[in-house]
């Protein structure tokens, strides 16, 4: 799971699509048995790493960008 280093919530954060992406920009978040996020963008399903987190995940509480760590 993931820390939002600025605000200390967890897990809230929300993804923002490139202005120019032409996919139909459907978003779903899931949890596996391990408790590990696992995000799906138009059928692509991965779980992501702090790298992915803190290149295009935008903390929804306090906005902040390049703020997440591991909890």
């Amino acid at each position: 799971m993931f820390k939002c280093k600025k605000c200390n919530s967890i897990d809230k954060f929300e993804l923002m699509f490139s202005p120019d992406y032409v996919g139909s920009k459907t978003f779903d978040v899931k949890y596996t048995k391990h408790n590990d996020i696992q995000i799906s963008v138009d059928g692509y399903t991965f779980i992501p790493d702090r790298a992915f987190m803190n290149a295009h995940a935008v903390c929804r509480h306090c906005g902040n960008i390049n703020c997440w760590d591991y909890n």
